[in-house]
């Protein structure tokens, strides 16, 4: 069975929520990795949208100078379906790298 890995990134992401993927069809997220660039600890904020509502995966969470959070960590995965969108904000300005790693479709 082949599987069809995806990945999706956003640098410099700051005070506005940045969109970094939107689902397609039905996708499984393996990884989110959020990373401080800046010299200073920086708040982010990771959270999906259905179209309606903002489900954060992580709200809010310090992340130290040159340091990087692993949002999905011990096996977890997310599933997204088709119009789902992964955003990422920063309290800081041009703070945060995004790599976002994602199983887009399964064949057999």
């Amino acid at each position: 069975m082949a599987q069809n890995f995806r990945r999706f990134t956003s640098n410099n992401v700051g005070t506005g929520a940045t969109t970094v993927l939107t689902a397609n069809s039905f996708d499984t997220i393996v990884g989110i990795s959020l990373a401080n660039v800046t010299t200073n600890a920086i708040t982010a904020s990771c959270y999906i949208n259905d179209g309606s509502n903002d489900i954060h995966l992580v709200k809010d969470v310090s992340i130290p100078s040159g340091s990087a959070l692993q949002v999905l960590d011990g096996g977890a995965k997310f599933v997204v379906q088709s119009g789902d969108a992964l955003k990422v904000i920063s309290d800081t300005a041009s703070s945060l790298d995004v790599w976002v790693s994602v199983v887009d479709a399964i064949s057999t």
